[in-house]
């Protein structure tokens, strides 16, 4: 049994990190560009090492690597070769196990050995355009397949304990994923950005996008990421009533609105009003919590700590 299946068996809820460039911009990074935190992975790894470990010491389980906007297609448009591509992905998930060695050397006492998720994005993460939370590519299938495919095959050997299928939009994605995933050897999650309490982000019913993960061999956990946090308590249902043998993942944003025009975010939601939302996530089914945009460490402590009284 898999560290990341084990880890489901017990009866607490597994406890995710935030968002990895919230709190890489709160560390004073610059991710104005196309390639956002993974582009770190070349001007500053330390900073990638240090906004995990962030996580880590407030209490996540799982830290997720710097890869969700990794890619061949990304990397080459700066001048890189995909065999460099390929090295610093596999780098990604490096430093996230450095971070992990550092928090266990600095907490020997600590019980459980926290997990490491290879974050790969949707197609729509590479074009850099928000088309993540449409799903309206407009590419054929195959460019999709040539996407995930080699992602897929290199961080399915990279040593992860999971792997992170995140922000999924549509329903043709998610069904070449659910293809290639039943090729890959370490045991993945898929989880949906949704517009609504009813449907993903190009607007299929949630229950018909989780369904093809129904009996799935390597797919052990269905949910969603980077959606309202209102959403979420129908979300975890409907999910739960389409998958039931699998667990339910829920990490919304913070409920923020982004402005894609200025790179602007509206709204206030504190790290207390995500913590009680979260007791209500995993009220209503959710195995495994955490948060995702504008979500940073104090949430994920106060969710923690919600969550064990």
């Amino acid at each position: 049994m898999s560290d990341f299946v084990a880890a489901l068996e017990r009866d607490a809820p597994l406890l995710l990190d935030g968002g990895l460039a919230t709190q890489l911009e709160a560390q004073g990074c610059d991710l104005g560009n196309a390639l956002w935190s993974a582009s770190l992975l070349l001007d500053n790894p330390q900073a990638i090492i240090d906004a995990n470990r962030a996580y880590l010491d407030a209490g996540a389980e799982c830290i997720a690597t710097a890869s969700y906007q990794a890619s061949r297609e990304g990397f080459a448009r700066i001048g890189l070769s995909a065999r460099a591509a390929d090295d610093l992905m596999r780098l990604s998930v490096d430093l996230a196990a450095r971070a992990r060695d550092e928090f266990l050397a600095a907490n020997p006492d600590n019980k459980f050995r926290p997990l490491i998720a290879a974050s790969v994005g949707p197609y729509g993460a590479i074009l850099h355009d928000a088309s993540e939370y449409r799903g309206d590519y407009g590419v054929a299938v195959e460019t999709l397949r040539q996407c995930h495919e080699s992602r897929l095959q290199l961080f399915d050997a990279s040593g992860a304990d999971v792997l992170a299928l995140e922000t999924i939009p549509s329903l043709p994605e998610a069904e070449l994923l659910a293809e290639l995933l039943a090729q890959c050897t370490t045991p993945s999650w898929v989880s949906f950005s949704c517009r609504d309490e009813q449907h993903i982000s190009d607007g299929t019913p949630v229950e018909e996008a989780a369904g093809l993960f129904r009996g799935h061999p390597n797919v052990v956990a269905v949910g969603i990421n980077c959606t309202p946090p209102q959403y979420a308590p129908a979300l975890i249902r409907r999910i739960r009533r389409a998958v039931p043998d699998k667990a339910v993942i829920a990490y919304p944003n913070s409920g923020e609105i982004y402005d894609v025009d200025d790179n602007s975010w509206s709204g206030t939601v504190t790290p207390l009003d995500c913590a009680m939302a979260a007791t209500e996530w995993v009220a209503a089914g959710a195995k495994i919590v955490g948060g995702c945009c504008r979500m940073g460490p104090a949430h994920i402590r106060k969710i923690g700590e919600a969550l064990a009284s």
